[in-house]
C-alpha cells in the first residue's frame, strides 16, 4: 500500500483536480444519508465492489473504512475528518493500492429541499503523483461513472 497525505476541508477548494456533481434527488434527505452511511454505501456504483467500515458505529470524525473497486485493482483505506450527522461527511485516503495520488479526498453534502426531496453534492478532489499525472484523464472518466450511476440510482435530475 502507498501512503497518502492527510487533508482538511480547504483541500476541496485548492486541489489540482476537483470533480463535483450535484443531484436533485426525489427522496428525503434522511433516506439518502442512510444510503451513504449504511452497511452498503455506494452499492449502486458498478466500479465499487465493496465498502467496509473498519470502525464500529456510531460513525464520526476518525471513522475509517476500506473501499475495493475496479475488480479489486483499487483498494483505498479512508479516514473521515468531518462528520455532521445527517448532513455532511468528508474523508481523505490514508493509503491506496496504487501510487496514483499524493492526496485524495471526497465530500458528501445532503440538504433537504422539501419533505420528500433533497440535494446531494458529491465532490472528489485529488492531487496526482508521478504515474497518476498521466492517468488523470482516465481517472476523470472512471469517477464519472460514479456520478452517472448515482444519478441513475436516485432518478436524479
Amino acid at each position: 500500500m502507498f501512503t497518502t497525505e492527510p487533508v482538511d476541508e480547504s483541500f476541496f477548494e485548492r486541489a489540482p483536480v476537483r470533480l463535483s456533481e450535484t443531484f436533485d434527488v426525489p427522496r428525503p434527505a434522511t433516506e439518502v444519508w442512510a444510503d451513504l452511511t449504511g452497511a452498503r454505501p455506494l452499492h449502486w456504483c458498478r466500479i465499487i465492489q465493496r465498502v467496509s467500515w473498519t470502525s464500529p458505529p456510531p460513525y464520526g470524525v476518525g471513522t475509517t473504512r476500506t473501499v475495493r473497486a475496479l475488480a479489486g485493482l483499487s483498494v483505498i483505506d479512508e479516514r473521515f475528518f468531518r462528520w455532521e450527522d445527517g448532513r455532511r461527511h468528508s474523508f481523505y485516503a490514508l493509503q491506496t493500492s496504487a501510487p496514483m495520488w499524493r492526496r485524495f479526498a471526497e465530500d458528501y453534502l445532503v440538504e433537504p429541499t422539501s419533505n420528500g426531496a433533497c440535494r446531494f453534492e458529491w465532490t472528489i478532489a485529488f492531487e496526482p503523483r508521478g504515474a497518476g499525472r498521466a492517468a488523470s484523464p482516465m481517472n476523470r472518466r472512471i469517477f464519472g461513472t460514479l456520478f452517472r450511476d448515482t444519478r441513475k440510482y436516485y432518478g436524479a435530475s
